[in-house]
């Protein structure tokens, strides 16, 4: 069947937010006097969401701190800053462009509301069908909940889908779901996590070509 729907990973794939997420976590733990935590650090640590991060950060740094008492500030900060320093990949926009003919959608681990406001205040929200965030539906990525939720939203059936990725919670998640994948290299994981994808690129600007393909096929 041919290439009916891209679904796309959000932080690490379309954009970069790891700097105002450091800035986030950073604001949650200062009453702590721990010493900042980096950008790169901070790439280590996303992923799973929001509560998994600060479980994390607890583990890691030995915090006798409680779980949702962190959340709470880290989304006190997060909601206030949400794009002062996140970008969009380069490419996303024109790629996003070329690929009118499809419909798309955003799943993220991100929570719905902070992924769809950022997604607005960014100008992507407009080429997209529907946004999924970790609060969405009763499971994250990388089960594939998510993914057949946004199928049976859109009545698009799994071969007629591709998923978009820099994580193997995402290409775990699509393939587990039944779909081809991408993997994309510039992203926050190493391309160790990413071989059992069924395709992988460099740059977003790449898909289109791939989309041709699928649609082909």
């Amino acid at each position: 069947m041919s290439l009916r729907l891209i679904i796309f990973d959000l932080d690490g794939t379309l954009i970069d937010s790891s700097p105002d997420i450091a800035d986030a976590i950073n604001y949650a733990i200062d009453p702590y006097g721990l010493p900042p935590v980096s950008v790169e650090e901070t790439i280590g640590l996303v992923g799973e969401g929001i509560s998994r991060l600060m479980e994390k950060l607890i583990e890691k740094e030995c915090l006798p701190a409680d779980r949702e008492l962190l959340i709470g500030r880290f989304l006190e900060y997060y909601a206030a800053h949400l794009v002062d320093k996140t970008t969009v990949y380069p490419g996303v926009r024109e790629t996003l462009e070329k690929l009118a003919a499809y419909k798309k959608a955003v799943i993220s681990n991100k929570r719905e509301s902070l992924s769809g406001t950022i997604l607005q205040k960014l100008g992507l929200a407009p080429y997209l069908d529907i946004v999924v965030g970790s609060d969405t539906t009763q499971e994250r990525k990388p089960s594939p909940v998510p993914v057949r939720y946004v199928l049976s939203r859109l009545g698009v059936h799994p071969e007629e889908a591709v998923m978009v990725g820099d994580s193997d919670y995402d290409i775990d998640a699509g393939r587990a779901a039944g779909l081809r994948t991408v993997a994309v290299t510039y992203g926050y994981r190493s391309v160790d996590f990413l071989k059992d994808a069924d395709f992988m690129i460099d740059s977003l600007s790449a898909l289109p070509d791939i989309a041709g393909k699928l649609s082909a096929a």
